[in-house]
């Protein structure tokens, strides 16, 4: 794998963009390093699952999808190690296993893709009853399916969600949730791309710069710029200006966690631009696979919200922008209520409220988590 080369699906539309996000292989998985994007496109290798754990905990890898492909290939190299050391011992290749499905579970706590992929290598590894070099390769084939999953399901998202908008739309978007959010494509970037392709470019984006780690400026941004799609970065706090100013038709993010009522968790700053969507009128559209929906919590309330290092609100580019001592607080994720969305864009179709019914309904047809 390297620059120039995305996994499509032969059904999948063409676009531009050719990375690979998350690359699975029998001895590795592969990471595009979006710590180094936008100015190097760079690959880490990753060659046990401690290491990848480490990488989706350190951001190389991020967005709730992308997290989850990311994990089920790190269990796949813990059982090939397990499956080595541990050839002819059943319990030891199953905890083996279970701890590697811990240390990759504590990594980031707030999206449900990572436990809904750690629950379906989970589930596989129990039914096997082959030996454990056999049961690896199962494993291995099930990451493979998980990823080429995930890009079928943007495609879908992207042919969903771009009907909601008219030709000549401006769209806001915050964070990244793009094909580095994601195995490709992206969810909400998988709107907006698939707006940009039906519309033949008559669709334009603003793209919140997304403080602290600046998904938005960093990694949205160059997304667009290689797909030849307009747009301008604002900082996070410009939104309501132009908002106010007529110049946004509707905003669409992506999801790192929803509740069975619609609540939903997204990069901190997704609530504020609900808040500003609902006082304007406007259209707020969460975009995400039924992976990320979780049945099992009720409500918002109960999503967990991950604390950062306060070091990434006080430092910038690794330099101090606040007086010494300074104390900060870096909950990385927000919850949207139910109340303040639009609608629920997946790849089985667009979801209205009353959303704790949509979602319920939708999971029948879908995973969900």
């Amino acid at each position: 794998m390297g620059p120039g080369h995305l996994s499509t699906p032969p059904d999948s539309p063409r676009h531009k963009l050719r990375i690979e996000t998350v690359e699975i292989r029998p001895e590795a998985v592969v990471l595009i390093d979006q710590l180094a994007l936008p100015h190097d496109e760079r690959y880490v290798t990753c060659a046990t699952w401690r290491e990848v754990a480490a990488r989706i905990a350190d951001m190389t890898v991020r967005g709730a999808p992308a997290i989850g492909v990311a994990a089920a290939g790190g269990l796949a190299l813990a059982a090939r190690e397990a499956a080595f050391a541990h050839a002819d011992d059943r319990p030891a290749f199953e905890a083996a296993l279970a701890e590697a499905a811990a240390g990759l579970a504590a990594t980031r706590p707030t999206a449900v893709n990572l436990s809904w992929a750690i629950a379906e290598m989970r589930a596989l590894w129990q039914r096997c009853d082959a030996a454990p070099q056999e049961c690896w390769l199962t494993l291995l084939a099930r990451a493979r399916e998980i990823h080429d999953d995930d890009i079928r399901r943007c495609y879908a998202i992207g042919a969903f969600g771009a009907a909601l908008f008219a030709p000549g739309a401006s769209i806001l978007t915050h964070c990244n949730a793009g094909a580095l959010a994601t195995a490709g494509y992206g969810t909400a970037l998988g709107v907006i791309r698939a707006c940009h392709e039906r519309y033949e470019g008559a669709v334009s984006v603003f793209v919140d710069e997304t403080r602290p780690w600046l998904q938005g400026a960093r990694l949205t941004a160059w997304e667009l710029s290689v797909e030849g799609i307009e747009y301008s970065v604002i900082s996070d706090g410009m939104a309501g200006h132009f908002i106010a100013r007529g110049e946004v038709d509707g905003i669409v993010v992506g999801a790192d966690r929803i509740a069975a009522n619609g609540d939903t968790a997204n990069k901190i700053g997704t609530y504020t631009l609900s808040v500003l969507a609902k006082e304007h009128g406007l259209p707020f559209y969460i975009a995400a696979p039924l992976s990320t929906v979780d049945l099992s919590i009720e409500s918002g309330a109960e999503i967990p919200i991950e604390e950062r290092d306060p070091g990434e609100v006080t430092h910038f580019a690794a330099q101090r922008v606040t007086p010494a001592g300074a104390r900060a607080r870096h909950p990385a994720f927000d919850v949207t209520p139910q109340a303040n969305i639009s609608a629920i864009v997946t790849e089985v179709g667009v979801l209205r409220p009353p959303f704790a019914k949509a979602l319920r309904l939708a999971c029948l047809e879908g995973e969900c988590a």
